[in-house]
């Protein structure tokens, strides 16, 4: 009877660890720093200047009609959502692959004009080949597309991955999610598991 019962327990145990944050390591970014400038022109190391907390990662560009609004939305809705759970350990960043037209003031601009709430999100830009060597271990593309001409600025749009991910306090990317479409109790159940 006594057997019966530790295997019962041992069984019991190996059952709640694999419903729990057993997501897998997509990639570990342990030995890779970028370094990127945020909205105030300093730079930061990412993803190390977040060791220790868990971070949600979304790749957009400010003047993107679609999928980047509709990502950044979401990520707002994450970060309002965990703030009412009082998670104090998750660190947002926005990483914009057209550093070109993205500028610091641009990011400035784009979190005054959509009211970020920046206590724990941080907007980058930065130099085109640290982004793309990023953009490339994180398995995200931005291909640009068409150009336009409005009041003499050129307007540059781009196919690109629609994206947010979920990296642990190891620095380890755990799971992707559609950035437009994030189903928002998934990524918060997620980040809980973390």
């Amino acid at each position: 009877m006594a057997a019966t019962k530790k295997i019962s327990a041992v069984l019991l145990f190996v059952l709640v660890n694999a419903c729990g944050n057993n997501f897998p390591v997509i990639h570990d970014f342990k030995n890779e720093d970028f370094t990127l400038l945020n909205a105030d022109s300093a730079e930061m190391n990412f993803p190390s200047v977040f060791k220790g907390k868990i971070i949600v990662a979304g790749f957009i560009f400010t003047n993107c009609p679609d999928i980047c609004p509709l990502t950044t939305n979401n990520m707002r809705i994450i970060q309002e959502k965990l703030k009412e759970l009082k998670m104090g350990n998750v660190e947002f960043a926005a990483i914009s692959f057209d550093p070109k037209h993205d500028t610091p003031k641009v990011l400035r601009d784009y979190i005054r004009i959509r009211k970020f709430d920046t206590d724990n999100w941080t907007f980058f830009t930065g130099n085109q080949q640290v982004i793309d060597s990023l953009l490339k271990v994180s398995e995200v593309f931005a291909i640009p597309s068409d150009t336009s001409f409005v009041a003499g600025e050129e307007k540059v749009t781009f196919i690109h991955t629609d994206r947010i991910m979920l990296i642990d306090g190891d620095l380890r990317i755990r799971k992707n999610y559609p950035g437009s479409t994030i189903n928002i109790d998934e990524i918060i159940d997620d980040i809980q598991k973390l």
